[in-house]
């Protein structure tokens, strides 16, 4: 089986959504209505989607007060500190500082204006 989506709830989907689209260069490939306003969103490879929601029979938890280790959505990208600043430039919010791993990963966490930590990679070497 391959993974279809992952999905997290948020208080303002559609807006979230739009951000997503706007600033992490995702697309929309299905929406509905109430009550959970979902949104499907595909990256560029076509092979990888997450679903932003809210669904009124549940929480929407507090991504602001969790630490990004134990959840996190992360991109590639070849140039972590650049986008690191233009996301912030966004409304994001840079959480802790850029790291330089001996291995030559570079990785950075922002949170994107809802409080959800987008971790943005540059691996030394490729993970697959």
């Amino acid at each position: 089986m391959d993974i279809e989506h992952i999905g997290y709830m948020v208080r303002q989907p559609a807006a979230a959504a739009r951000w997503y689209v706007e600033n992490l260069g995702l697309r929309i490939v299905r929406s509905g209505g109430p009550p959970a306003d979902a949104h499907f969103l595909a990256d560029t490879s076509g092979h990888v989607m997450i679903e932003i929601y809210n669904n009124p029979s549940a929480e929407v938890p507090d991504y602001a007060a969790m630490n990004p280790l134990v959840l996190h959505l992360a991109f590639e990208t070849g140039d972590v500190e650049g986008e690191c600043r233009r996301l912030v430039r966004a409304g994001a919010k840079a959480e802790g500082e850029i790291t330089y791993a001996p291995n030559g990963d570079v990785i950075a966490i922002v949170r994107d204006p809802w409080g959800f930590p987008v971790q943005l990679a540059k691996r030394g070497a490729p993970m697959i």
